[in-house]
C-alpha cells in the first residue's frame, strides 16, 4: 500500500507545531497559575528551557523537537512574549525537519 510521504510529513509538522502553539498561549496567558497542580510544567523543567532561551535567544526554538526540552521552550517562548510569527517560523522548521529526517531514514529501509 503505497503512502504519500508529503502529505504525512505535512500533517506531522502541522500537528505538532500547533501542539506547540498551545504551550506558547500557555506562557502567554497562564503562566500566573505556574503554582497550582494541573499545570502541566514541573518548575524543573521550566528552569531548564530558561536556561536554554537565555543562552540562545529565540534561536534555542531550533530545539522544539527534542524530547524534555522542547515544551517548556515553546512555553517561556510565550511567556517571554516573542513575537508569535518569529515563534511560529522556528517552531514550523523544527518540527518539519525532524519528520523530514524521520520519514527519509524510513525511505532507506
Amino acid at each position: 500500500m503505497g503512502y504519500n510521504i508529503w502529505a504525512i510529513w505535512w500533517l506531522a509538522s502541522i500537528g505538532n507545531t500547533l501542539g506547540s502553539v498551545v504551550n506558547y498561549i500557555l506562557g502567554r496567558f497562564l503562566v500566573q497559575y505556574q503554582d497550582r497542580r494541573w499545570f502541566p510544567f514541573k518548575p524543573k523543567s521550566l528552569e531548564r528551557g530558561h536556561r536554554w532561551f537565555e543562552r540562545f535567544g529565540k534561536w534555542s526554538l531550533l530545539m522544539a523537537w527534542a524530547p524534555f526540552i522542547g515544551d517548556p521552550l515553546t512555553f517561556i517562548a510565550g511567556m517571554l512574549r516573542l513575537t508569535f510569527w518569529q515563534f511560529l517560523t522556528l517552531v514550523f522548521v523544527s518540527k518539519s525537519g525532524r519528520y523530514a529526517i524521520l520519514l527519509g531514514i524510513t525511505q532507506l529501509f
